[in-house]
Formats: C-alpha cells, sequence, structure tokens
C-alpha cells in the first residue's frame, strides 16, 4: 500500500487512469441506484427507508471527493432524465423535485464531504469513519428536511416525524456497518498490496 494513498481507490488502483476512474464513478452510480431499490415504504410518510445513505457514504469514502461527489451526482442526474433509479424504481424531474428531492440533491455533496474527510484519513479506524460517516448522513437531512418541510408546508415538529425521527435505527446501523467496512477494507487493500 502506496504511503502516499489518499483513499481506497487510490491505494487499490494507484496507476489507474481516467477510463477506470470513469468506470469507478459509473459502478459507484450504480451501487446507489441498486440500493434505492432497497425500499421499505411507511405508511404515514412520503420518505421510505432506503440502503441510499449507506451507498452514498460509502462510495464517497472509497473514492474521495471529486470521484465520489461525481458518483451522487451522475446517480441524481440519471434519476432527473428519468432514469428508474430512484427509491422503489422511480425517476424523473417529478421525483426530484417531490418531498425527497432534497435528500437526493444532498448525495452529491454527502458523497464528496466523506470523500474528502476520507482524503484526510478519518476511513482507517472505526471511531473516525464513524465520524466521517455520520458528518456526511448530518448533511443528508440538513438539506433533506427544510425541503420536506416547503415541500409539504408543514411544522418542524411534523417534519422531524416524517423525515427524521424513523429513519435513526436504520442509520445507526447503517452508519456501524459501514464504519466497520472501510477500515477492514484497508487492511484487505494493505495486505493485498504487501505480496
Amino acid at each position: 500500500m502506496s504511503a502516499e494513498a489518499t483513499t481506497l481507490r487510490s491505494a487499490a488502483l494507484p496507476h489507474a487512469g481516467r477510463l477506470v476512474d470513469a468506470l469507478l464513478v459509473v459502478a459507484g452510480a450504480g451501487l446507489i441506484a441498486a440500493s434505492a431499490q432497497i425500499a421499505i415504504p411507511l405508511p404515514f410518510t412520503p420518505v421510505p427507508i432506503t440502503g441510499q445513505t449507506f451507498s452514498v457514504l460509502l462510495v464517497g469514502a472509497a473514492l474521495g471527493t471529486t470521484r465520489g461527489g461525481a458518483s451522487g451526482l451522475l446517480y441524481v442526474l440519471a434519476g432527473a432524465l428519468g432514469a428508474p433509479v430512484y427509491a422503489e424504481g422511480s425517476g424523473g424531474l417529478a421525483a426530484l423535485t417531490g418531498p425527497t428531492g432534497g435528500y437526493l440533491l444532498a448525495f452529491p455533496v454527502a458523497a464528496a464531504l466523506t470523500g474528502r474527510l476520507a482524503e484526510r484519513r478519518w476511513d482507517r479506524r472505526f471511531s473516525s469513519s464513524l465520524g466521517a460517516l455520520l458528518t456526511g448522513n448530518v448533511v443528508v437531512y440538513l438539506i433533506g428536511l427544510p425541503w420536506l418541510a416547503v415541500s409539504l408546508d408543514t411544522s418542524l415538529e411534523r417534519t422531524l416525524e416524517l423525515g427524521l425521527y424513523p429513519f435513526v435505527p436504520g442509520d445507526v446501523l447503517k452508519l456501524y456497518l459501514a464504519a466497520v467496512t472501510l477500515p477492514a477494507a484497508w487492511r484487505v487493500v494493505g495486505s493485498r498490496t504487501r505480496r
């Protein structure tokens, strides 16, 4: 493993060219799209429980600021153009401008921020990984919740009931899983490159 490797991508593929990077960006967007299909609709809110945030944060941390953010942006743009990549196979501008649009628009920002923290080596240990991933997750809520409130023209308390409280237990689980995955991936990459 190279001492100057800043992300899992640079450690695993130190000599990757632009084509490989483009493929990684597309693969990252594909992973986010696939995880969006793991969706549990809740009858009292337009926001479903999905696997998206897990993938958004993991892709950001693995690929870094630019590539991770680009994966998130590609995912959002593909859905906006009508590809059925959003939760439950939805897509199009109506899905992007609807109540869950803020969460979607937050994904590139959260992925880029998590990638930036990973470039600063926050993804090497469980505790710092958890901090980086939590920071990215908070960004999703900071953008998603106001959008939800305006879209539904509802109070702060009702917005939190619809867009935050039901998701905290799942988010905690996803954050812990991702925080375990990142340092483990570094160990695998490190052992592979030492052979």
